[in-house]
């Protein structure tokens, strides 16, 4: 099993860089995933027999790399879990789209996950109490060569949510072959880059950042990407489209 990249750990939780591709939590299909990379790395680092309680807070979707926080305790996964909960476990991401993005947006829609195909789909505005609302804050970084470097900010965490409603809008993620235009062989183009949170048990502010990977379609927004934590602070609600 691979050993997973932990950025930061200690008694009550670590920070962990999930590959694109590899699976948050086991499924079906039995593949590796992170949060049994993580277990195995506690069990092995601090010698406990035998198996390590990890608790899952949130979720990437496969394709997707990024930052992800896990609990060591219980007590820590259920302060952790509120703060999801009461959006104040911020998860920022960026992308890119293909397009010219808006300078700055609000996007509230309406997602339903078809479990047997899944997909997630934006339901029109008179079918929204079926479905869960998914709200995201995004502010356009630069746009070069047909494509936009989007900085997003999510309030909720639905599956796919920045997937299905960028391209809902007209904004669909380079290389995502589900969504999007993406062929074979592309990797998308979406990227947990920034990660802040209260400690569960000292309650000091915590904040993690993971630079996007040095590769194809990266590189053409090399410069703006090694600015972009002065950008963070900019993005706000915008005029919310619904």
């Amino acid at each position: 099993m691979e050993k997973p990249t932990v950025l930061y750990e200690d008694n009550h939780v670590i920070v962990a860089v999930k590959p694109p591709n590899l699976l948050t939590q086991g499924d079906q299909t039995g593949d590796e995933n992170l949060l049994d990379q993580v277990k195995a790395y506690v069990k092995e680092t601090y010698q406990k027999p035998g198996e390590a309680y990890i608790g899952l807070v949130h979720r990437m979707d496969r394709p997707v790399g990024g930052l992800l926080v896990f609990a060591r305790t219980s007590k820590a996964a259920s302060r952790l879990s509120e703060q999801v909960r009461a959006h104040e476990l911020n998860r920022q991401y960026v992308c890119i789209v293909e397009g010219e993005a808006p300078d700055q947006f609000t996007y509230v829609d309406y997602l339903v996950k078809d479990e047997e195909n899944n997909r997630v789909a934006v339901l029109p505005a008179y079918l929204k109490l079926q479905g869960k609302e998914a709200v995201l804050h995004g502010r356009t970084v630069a746009r070069r060569d047909g494509l936009s470097l989007v900085a997003i900010q999510l309030e909720t965490g639905r599956a796919h949510q920045i997937r299905a409603q960028m391209q809902h809008h007209g904004f669909p993620l380079w290389g995502d072959n589900r969504y999007g235009n993406g062929k074979r062989g592309q990797q998308i183009a979406l990227w947990g880059f920034r990660l802040s949170f209260t400690h569960p048990v000292s309650k000091e502010q915590m904040l993690f950042i993971a630079p996007a990977p040095e590769e194809k379609p990266w590189l053409l927004f090399e410069r703006e990407l090694r600015g972009l934590e002065n950008v963070w602070p900019q993005i706000k609600p915008a005029v919310t489209n619904q």
